[in-house]
C-alpha cells in the first residue's frame, strides 16, 4: 500500500510538472502571437475623438520610448509631451501634416539632445535612435487601444522650417532638435492595416 501511495504521489507530481510546462509554453506562445499581432495590425490613425489620454497611459508610452535601443547606449533623446489644448491648436494650425488639428489631445515630440550625442560624424546617430523610440511609442499606443500617427519635423541635424515652427511655439532650447511629432488620441476611425509583406524586397547574403 505504501508503495502504491508513493507511486501515486510521484505520478501526480510528474503530471503537475508537465501541466506547468505546458502552461508556460502556451503562455509564451500566446505572448509571441500577441506581439506579432500588435506589430502587424498597427496603422496610422489621423482622426480622433477628442477624449483625453490618461496620465498613466502617457507614462506607458514614454516608458516604451525610453526602452528603445541607441548607439553605444547614449540614449540621446528627450521627449516633449504636449497636452495643453492651446499649444496643440497652435501646432495643429501651423503644422497641418501633424493631424493635431483633428481632435487630438496629445502630442509627443522626440528630440535629439546634442548635449548627449556621440561626437563628430557619429552625432547623427541620434536620428536613428529617436526613430527607434518613435516606433516603440507607436506600437505602445496601438497596444493600449489608442490611435497614433507621426509626421517628420526634420531629416537632418540642420534646422528646417517645420522644426523651427515647433521650436518657436514650444520654446525648445538649442541643444534639443525635434525629430517628429507623434499625434496620439482615441481613434475616431478604424483604417485597415496595410499588408506590406513583399518578397521582392528581400535579399539573402550576396547579390549575384
Amino acid at each position: 500500500m505504501k508503495k502504491v501511495l508513493v507511486f501515486t504521489a510521484a505520478l501526480l507530481t510528474l503530471i503537475g510538472c508537465c501541466n506547468k510546462q505546458d502552461n508556460m509554453e502556451n503562455k509564451e506562445s500566446n505572448n509571441q502571437a500577441a506581439v506579432m499581432d500588435n506589430i502587424l495590425t498597427r496603422k496610422s490613425v489621423r482622426h480622433f475623438t477628442g477624449d483625453t489620454v490618461p496620465a498613466e497611459m502617457v507614462e506607458q508610452l514614454l516608458r516604451a520610448g525610453f526602452a528603445a535601443p541607441s548607439a553605444v547606449n547614449k540614449q540621446p533623446w528627450a521627449f516633449i509631451v504636449v497636452d495643453d489644448a492651446t499649444l496643440i491648436k497652435q501646432l495643429g494650425d501651423s503644422l497641418p501634416a501633424s493631424r493635431l488639428a483633428n481632435n487630438a489631445t496629445l502630442g509627443i515630440i522626440p528630440c535629439g539632445d546634442f548635449n548627449n550625442t556621440l561626437e563628430g560624424a557619429a552625432r547623427d546617430f541620434w536620428i536613428q535612435d529617436c526613430s527607434a523610440a518613435t516606433e516603440n511609442i507607436l506600437l505602445a499606443a496601438h497596444s493600449l487601444g489608442l490611435g497614433a500617427v507621426w509626421s517628420a519635423l526634420t531629416v537632418t541635424s540642420e534646422d528646417d522650417h517645420r522644426s523651427d515652427i515647433a521650436r518657436q511655439i514650444l520654446n525648445i532650447p538649442e541643444n534639443l532638435h525635434p525629430l517628429c511629432i507623434i499625434t496620439i488620441g482615441y481613434p475616431a476611425e478604424d483604417p485597415e492595416p496595410k499588408d506590406k509583406w513583399n518578397t521582392e524586397k528581400i535579399f539573402y547574403n550576396k547579390f549575384e
